[in-house]
């Protein structure tokens, strides 16, 4: 499994620094040193992207996190409570996100689903999204 050159480039154009592995039937994505907008702790944090067969025509489904992420006053984050292990026995914090019949086949692809994550995070921080 490899990263579709379209998908490479959206992640070089945003300076990501990224790894590809196989996580059984999914390519899964770690960009390292996400960083998280303000209100949330810790300030950067690496990021699990887990992309199905057949993506970008199937959409993705949830976002996992290392280390784990609090909300504004240290506040536990709805929706972000299961710890699961990916790529190699890693824990990760699972965000609970379901962006489903939103997700656009034949238009949305990777940068529009970091897009997505980004206005998680913001509505997760406390910041209008």
């Amino acid at each position: 499994m490899a990263l579709r050159p379209d998908d490479q480039a959206v992640l070089d154009e945003l300076d990501l620094t990224y790894e590809v592995a196989s996580d059984g039937f999914f390519l899964a994505v770690v960009i390292a040193g996400f960083p998280l907008p303000a209100g949330l702790e810790p300030r950067v944090a690496d990021m699990l992207l887990r992309l199905p067969p057949g993506f970008p025509d199937v959409g993705p489904d949830m976002f996992w996190l290392d280390p784990a992420v609090k909300g504004p006053g240290g506040s536990p984050i709805l929706g972000t409570e299961s710890i699961e292990q990916h790529v190699g026995g890693r824990t990760w914090q699972r965000w609970s996100r379901h962006i489903g019949a939103q997700w656009r086949p034949g238009i949305d692809n990777l940068g529009t689903y970091l897009a997505y994550i980004r206005r998680c995070l913001d509505q997760a921080s406390g910041r209008a999204a």
